[in-house]
């Protein structure tokens, strides 16, 4: 194969989960399936939110936004694998994979920035309670939302125009599902150096930092439990925290488990499996997290699906 430069190239090859001919009915339906699910879950928490008024608040108007955010997280990725597996082809356009690329790191790092926000947003309602509706007014937190997405909107767009400077070779291969920003570092032709020291930077900036947020976070809360005298007060100051911190564990520990999976074992294939954790499966899962453990978010949905039963 020759090297040809990136207007010499019309499309590279998503190798998939697998090639086996019969196993693509299965990942076909058991990916159709839980797209469904996440889509349906995360709107649901949405509309939830948006018609109750007692969900009106701080934390609520965070989930709302992660529930969002969701929804195009796993609108990025699996549509065009469903539409691979069942036009029996691999293919996607040069301009269709860095556009991918591009949704894909904007919907990731907005989930890490939103926890990281959520997780703050639980550090002054518990360390500071009495203080906490004039700190989460509603203008700081559309402030707070609207400076994770220009951050991360402009990050994201800074490594496609430098991915964009790459050759690629005729016939590109992928191996993955999905147009992921390593894997096409990996494939390119030329030198990819400043490439990766810019993902390396973004990703000490916008995933240690967040992360390191969460931790203060939490260890500030820790400590005021650790000072509650009442029993009460410590499991409701509690219950409000243990969904995100299991979201947080979710998304973060299959985060880690992707990257310790193309680590230990070099293997494009395992890799693409372990990032099915968290590119579809936490999507899909925080609804469930949120509602399951949450009597405000049980009430509101069981109000809106009451209100929509005549309808059906």
């Amino acid at each position: 194969m020759g090297a040809g430069n990136q207007t010499g190239v019309s499309q590279f090859l998503l190798l998939g989960l697998s090639d086996d001919p019969e196993l693509q009915p299965l990942l076909f339906g058991v990916f159709l399936s839980m797209f469904l699910v996440a889509m349906l879950g995360n709107l649901l928490i949405i509309l939830a939110i948006s018609t109750d008024s007692h969900l009106h608040t701080p934390m609520y108007f965070f989930l709302s936004h992660l529930s969002f955010v969701d929804i195009c997280f796993v609108s990025t990725t699996v549509p065009r694998m469903l539409v691979n597996i069942q036009t029996q082809r691999k293919d996607i356009s040069y301009i269709g994979c860095f556009t991918q690329v591009y949704f894909f790191m904007v919907f990731a790092g907005m989930d890490s920035f939103l926890l990281t926000v959520m997780a703050y947003d639980r550090f002054v309602a518990i360390c500071q309670p009495l203080h906490y509706m004039v700190i989460m007014n509603p203008h700081f937190c559309g402030l707070l939302v609207l400076t994770c997405w220009l951050i991360i909107l402009f990050s994201s767009l800074f490594h496609v125009l430098l991915m964009m400077r790459l050759t690629f070779c005729i016939g590109t291969e992928i191996p993955h599902f999905f147009c992921e920003l390593t894997q096409i570092l990996k494939a390119a032709c030329s030198d990819t150096l400043i490439n990766n020291i810019c993902l390396y930077v973004a990703t000490v900036l916008l995933c240690m930092f967040p992360l390191t947020g969460i931790l203060f976070s939490y260890s500030q809360i820790v400590s005021s439990f650790l000072k509650m005298a009442s029993t009460e007060g410590k499991h409701k100051a509690f219950s409000t925290c243990m969904s995100h911190l299991t979201v947080v564990s979710l998304f973060y520990g299959t985060s880690l488990g992707v990257y310790l999976t193309s680590v230990v074992t070099h293997s494009s294939q395992r890799h693409s499996i372990a990032s099915v954790m968290y590119t579809v499966v936490t999507p899909m899962l925080n609804p469930f997290i949120y509602s399951l453990r949450n009597k405000d978010v049980k009430g509101a949905l069981a109000r809106l699906l009451s209100l929509g039963a005549p309808c059906l």
